[in-house]
């Protein structure tokens, strides 16, 4: 059975096991620690998660865990694929709701735009889309609108100044501005495209994204440092304003332990500078899709790099001690509809600098559900 086949299965059983996320969520509440996801947190988010459709675990979803915070909640993110299931359900979503929801109507747009294999920006952004809720500070209940986030993974924005690089940041910059609602700003563009030049042959932007409640920003992720001084290098050419010292300084104590594989910048782009808030974000291994053990995560993969958390007291003890046991391998579960396995693992954790020092810690924890072949 090839994975297309797999896939398939697994959406079909996932919709014959629950009527929505919330349903599949409630019985892996076991496999999530309430010092990381306490008890109230867990209740609003599943609230949230009633709107969304059991069948979306069949890809990547997970949580966004402050470790910096004593408090014990999370925001939440999901994976969503054209001509899926759970593609379907936000179509037929949007249908019903017709123009009232802007957001909803903005996803099933990117999903449509992405349908047909000529499309320039199918091209660019294959068929995924990643959701980020702000679960933490909607209302109890309530779906807030989610971040919208497309990654160049049909033809990757690298930075070998490759004819037809600048038109790519363009197609993915209108699109997510188009899904979100906003009018085009020619500032952005060009702040964006600054931020394309700035990059060197060995990395590439990772990521577009904008979110709907808060102000305006184009978030821009760029991947594929090596180094502090790659990083800080390239902030120097983007035009960044903020101090690049400090940038160094928080990299370097987990560079000095070989903690990481490759760094990512966070970048927030208004129409006339780069916002003064920066992400780094860190990764302990190659993430690539072609690469069968891209969601196996071995238990020791993050000791160096949560032992440096530990060490500059960025992060809460226990918060740390209850991730270490969230990469376990996969795990067996009994369905309704047949036998599952549960991915767990960690995809990056992510530092926060404002005013010239790190601010946030946080952790990216996902999840997936696989169906088990049937005896």
């Amino acid at each position: 059975m090839n994975f297309e086949e797999r896939l398939a299965i697994t959406q079909e059983r996932l919709a014959a096991e629950a009527d929505s996320l919330a349903d599949l969520l409630e019985r892996l509440r076991g496999h999530i620690s309430p010092t990381l996801i306490g008890d109230g947190e867990w209740a609003r988010l599943l609230g949230c998660a009633h709107e969304l459709p059991a069948t979306i675990v069949a890809f990547p979803f997970g949580f966004e865990l402050p470790l910096h915070d004593r408090r014990p909640g999370a925001d939440f993110g999901v994976s969503l694929v054209g001509g899926t299931r759970p593609a379907s359900f936000f179509k037929k979503k949007a249908r019903l709701q017709g123009a009232a929801h802007a957001s909803t109507s903005g996803i099933a747009w990117l999903l449509s735009e992405t349908d047909a294999e000529n499309s320039p920006l199918r091209q660019v952004v294959g068929r995924k889309m990643m959701l980020e809720f702000d679960v933490a500070s909607a209302p109890d209940g309530a779906l807030p609108d989610p971040g919208i986030f497309l990654r160049p993974a049909g033809r990757p924005i690298v930075g070998d100044g490759a004819e037809g690089r600048i038109r790519d940041v363009g197609i993915a910059l209108d699109a997510t501005v188009a899904a979100i609602g906003w009018a085009p700003d020619s500032g952005e563009r060009r702040q964006a495209e600054r931020v394309y030049r700035a990059q060197n042959a060995d990395t590439r932007i990772e990521s577009f994204g904008a979110f709907p409640s808060r102000e305006r920003a184009i978030r821009l992720a760029v991947t594929g440092f090596r180094t502090s001084h790659d990083v800080t290098a390239f902030l120097e050419r983007a035009g960044w304003a903020g101090p690049h010292s400090a940038v160094a300084a928080a990299i370097v104590p987990f560079e000095e332990r070989g903690s990481f594989v490759e760094l990512g910048v966070h970048l927030d782009v208004h129409g006339d500078s780069l916002g003064p808030k920066l992400g780094l974000s860190f990764l302990a291994k190659e993430r690539r899709a072609s690469d069968p053990r891209y969601w196996l995560d071995s238990p020791d993969l993050w000791t160096a790099f949560v032992d440096g958390l530990r060490e500059t007291g960025l992060a809460v003890p226990a918060k740390l001690d209850a991730l270490g046991d969230w990469s376990r391998g996969p795990t067996t579960l009994f369905g309704d509809s047949g036998v599952f396995v549960l991915l767990r693992g960690i995809h990056h954790f992510k530092l926060v600098l404002e005013n010239g020092q790190v601010e946030q810690a946080k952790g990216y924890a996902f999840m997936v559900l696989i169906a088990a072949p049937q005896s």
